[in-house]
């Protein structure tokens, strides 16, 4: 953790990324409290918050990572059981063998026979014996196998013997489109009995099947059980967001993350105001209009600087690339309370995506004083 200087929000330029340790620190105990209760360790995903900060407050045993800089940055903190959760583009092998010399146990994803037969030539030449996880489509249709395709044990045996099934994973993406916790729970259970019906091939195979894996927050949260399941990977969590809080996932007072923006312009006439963050700030993810008119939040909800409280009816109606256009769905806006220089804190619809534009958080507890400075790292 960087500290930094002693100051408060109204002192730092915008825009900038905000994240509420106290609202961070309740999601990582509320998940923590959730997949004890299941059973199940948790891998945490690092992808939402990609900060080492972070992950000191929510690792166990082991993380994932969605890319292998990454994989590269967690390790040079001290992390030695990372999860790669994609599928990995031929030219990366090299530097993922670095980190396994390194002393990492890195975990590569898998769904292709041919990627397969690479891993058990490459590893021998590169020194190093690769572990993978075997992806299964549990209903996404995005990437993996079914679990009863005649891929699955043909992966397993091209892996052999330079490189080893470690077992196998899922990522029940689908599990966005649901609206009610029977819809998550039923997608929770597509998970499981598909993860645990290809581990179940793989063993009556004679390969070792270790780590059972599935992974998406919605199904950690509404899981009724995940018997034969080892592991959960969830991960914007820690963060929230405001679809998160749509479906169901959150409370729109769990988001820990915003966007500092300052007013800019103010025209009564177009009923409208003018902050300095445009789509490059906020993204373009308009994921809520999915909600239906209540839960549309457009490019995102307007919130006090200080509290980071939501300010009813104000929202951002249109995101060119530097300027972000705010509207009000309730009583008119009033102009007084907002003109030029005023700070307001943007809630994301997509903590993802708003978060990828920054490369660090500044830290608050509750209030405007900034405690501290965490670094995000990027790249691929």
């Amino acid at each position: 953790m960087t500290p930094a200087m002693a100051r408060t929000l109204a002192q730092i330029d915008t825009p900038a990324l905000v994240l509420d340790r106290t609202r961070l620190e309740r999601n990582i105990a509320r998940m923590r409290e959730r997949t004890a209760a299941l059973g199940v360790a948790l891998r945490p995903h690092m992808k939402t918050t990609k900060s080492a900060d972070i992950a000191r407050r929510v690792a166990g045993a082991g993380i994932t990572v969605s890319t292998l800089r990454e994989a590269e940055y967690f390790a040079a903190h001290g992390h030695t059981d990372i999860f790669y959760a994609v599928a990995i583009a031929p030219q990366k092998l090299e530097r993922a063998a670095a980190l396994m010399r390194g002393g990492v146990r890195l975990l590569l994803a898998v769904d292709d026979v041919a990627i397969a037969s690479l891993l058990a030539r490459r590893g021998g030449e590169l020194g190093v014996s690769f572990e993978a996880l075997i992806e299964i489509d549990s209903g996404e249709g995005r990437s993996g196998i079914e679990a009863d395709d005649d891929a699955l044990l043909q992966i397993a045996a091209a892996l052999a013997p330079g490189a080893r099934v470690a077992g196998v994973f899922t990522h029940g993406g689908h599990s966005y489109s649901g609206r009610s916790t029977d819809e998550h729970a039923a997608v929770a259970e597509q998970e499981r009995s598909a993860v645990v019906r290809a581990a179940e091939r793989l063993r009556g195979a004679d390969h070792a099947c270790e780590i059972v894996s599935i992974g998406s927050t919605p199904s950690a949260i509404h899981a009724r059980a995940l018997p034969g399941v080892s592991e959960v990977r969830a991960g914007v969590y820690m963060l929230g967001d405001l679809f998160q809080a749509g479906i169901g996932g959150c409370a729109q007072d769990d988001i820990a993350v915003s966007v500092l923006a300052t007013v800019i312009g103010s025209h009564p006439r177009r009923e409208q105001l003018v902050i300095d963050a445009g789509s490059l700030a906020l993204s373009k993810d308009l994921s809520t209009r999915a909600l239906g008119v209540r839960g549309d939040a457009g490019y995102g909800l307007v919130a006090d600087a200080d509290s980071g409280d939501v300010i009813d009816g104000l929202y951002v109606h249109v995101a060119y690339q530097e300027h972000g256009i705010v509207r009000s769905r309730g009583a008119p806006i009033d102009y007084t309370r907002f003109a030029p220089g005023r700070r307001l804190r943007i809630l994301p619809n997509h903590a993802c995506l708003t978060s990828a534009a920054y490369d660090r958080y500044h830290v608050v507890a509750g209030d405007s004083t900034v405690e501290a400075e965490w670094p995000r790292i990027g790249g691929w």
